[in-house]
């Protein structure tokens, strides 16, 4: 990054007050309509944090080759699921985007490679918990998308290139869940807060310790870490986000948990807020 960049995103936001960082777990796409203590939660820490100039969301739902991130003027609303009433699926969020903090972005990641995408919009990682947060959608949002083909360590290296952003008013969010099997999920409990398999009682237990004592080296070695936590991540797709989030986390700052519920048997709900 140049001095050039940096001026870039002087000009835009400004300096303000460093921004802090979430980790939501969103869950179901039923959380973006349903009244719980889920979303009372994201309302909740909105409440808690200056307004933000912009959002940047990390979402598992943008899985891809290669590292993109949104820069079109209105990002249309993705409905990425299936087998939903269709109230859910007429819900719009029509927040604006901002090519601005696109092209910044892609520029404070150099020399990773980052491309423009004006293709793919606001997936239902993103829009189904920032709607909660800013109802009124008058926040401009961008997504980066997680690249699979990359191990834990290198997207844990590459968030901490955002850093920059948090000192202009840019609210970094990382939304997908720690503990998530769909494979294994007791729909007998699918609504009851609390059911959790042992091995996902185990998993949240583990992740919960090593992030509250900062031993994030264990949350990105998760294969490494026994069958509990195999079994909570089966694909990684829902846990990288975490990964962002904890790569932007300074030595110094504060980290704290909420919603830190299992439901459904295989999925915590558990959401972390830096700073």
């Amino acid at each position: 990054m140049n001095l050039n960049d940096l001026q870039n995103i002087s000009d835009n936001f400004g300096n303000t007050q460093r921004m802090p960082v979430l980790f939501l777990g969103h869950g179901s796409p039923m959380n973006a309509i349903e009244e719980n203590q889920f979303v009372q939660g994201f309302r909740k820490a909105a409440q808690e944090i200056p307004k933000p100039n912009a959002i940047l969301c990390i979402s598992a739902h943008w899985y891809t080759q290669g590292t993109f991130v949104t820069a079109m003027d209105i990002p249309r609303t993705i409905h990425d699921f299936g087998g939903f009433p269709k109230a859910l699926f007429d819900v719009q969020y029509p927040a604006p985007g901002s090519p601005e903090l696109a092209r910044e972005t892609a520029g404070l990641l150099a020399p990773f490679p980052v491309e423009e995408d004006h293709n793919w919009g606001l997936d239902h990682g993103a829009w189904s918990v920032i709607r909660h947060m800013y109802p009124a959608a008058d926040i401009p949002v961008i997504q980066l998308s997680i690249d699979y083909t990359k191990p834990p360590q290198y997207h844990f290296d590459l968030a901490k290139r955002l850093n920059k952003l948090r000192e202009k008013g840019i609210l970094i969010i990382g939304s997908g869940n720690i503990v998530h099997n769909l494979r294994l999920i007791d729909w007998k409990n699918i609504d009851t807060v609390g059911a959790g398999w042992d091995w996902a009682v185990e998993a949240r237990e583990k992740t919960n310790n090593w992030l509250l004592d900062g031993s994030f080296q264990n949350i990105i070695d998760y294969q490494k870490q026994g069958t509990f936590l195999q079994y909570a991540v089966p694909t990684p797709d829902h846990y990288l986000p975490l990964i962002y989030t904890l790569g932007l986390k300074d030595r110094a700052e504060n980290l704290s948990l909420f919603n830190d519920e299992l439901i459904g048997g295989s999925l915590s709900m558990t959401s972390v807020r830096i700073g």
